[in-house]
């Protein structure tokens, strides 16, 4: 019997991972002071450990955007619910993902925040899912490369769940977790 989710990404490597990118985003601005900002909801977990792991004075914004649906992508049709309130203008920007995926989503967001003229914006994603890559971007900063599997965990949910789980999951039967929603629950036990 296949199981309907196995471990992809313990926290340990995870921790790990953040940490190096914290250190490598703080000697890349060394004596500035980026805006970092994230989407709600997934990106708040990995906004929040990797603004731990940087030592420099951080700027922390969030935006919300439209939800898709139960569609599994969101062919870059976004609409923005929640937008940061600072003036980009001049700032250096971190756009900080937890997924990359078709990078339709991505190409947008950038769209917006370049429209209001900072020096410089990079993007920090934890997990590059580039082999679904639609759109030609390359994200400066990247935890791990993602296989082509539906993922739960660390920020990524399922219909609202499993986002506090530390470790990421990669669904092996996403037909029998649909059927049943809180079949993850146990691992809040090993959690």
């Amino acid at each position: 019997m296949t199981e309907v989710a196995s471990v992809l990404f313990g926290r340990e490597d995870i921790r790990r991972r953040v940490d190096e990118l914290g250190r490598t985003i703080a000697g890349d601005y060394v004596g500035r002071e980026p805006v970092l900002i994230t989407v709600l909801k997934g990106g708040a977990v990995f906004l929040a450990d990797l603004m731990r792991a940087t030592p420099l004075s951080l700027e922390p914004h969030f935006m919300a955007i439209s939800r898709y649906g139960d569609a599994e992508e969101s062919l870059g049709r976004v609409q923005i619910l929640l937008d940061t309130d600072v003036d980009l203008a001049g700032r250096d920007v971190i756009l900080v993902e937890d997924i990359v995926d078709t990078g339709l989503t991505l190409r947008y967001l950038l769209g917006v925040l370049l429209a209001r003229d900072p020096a410089s914006l990079e993007v920090c994603t934890l997990l590059d899912k580039a082999v679904r890559r639609i759109v030609p971007l390359t994200p400066r900063y990247v935890g791990f490369d993602c296989p082509d599997r539906f993922v739960v965990g660390y920020g990524l949910d399922f219909q609202e769940r499993y986002r506090n789980l530390p470790d990421i999951l990669k669904v092996d039967d996403l037909e029998a977790l649909k059927d049943d929603p809180g079949a993850l629950s146990p691992r809040f036990a090993s959690a």
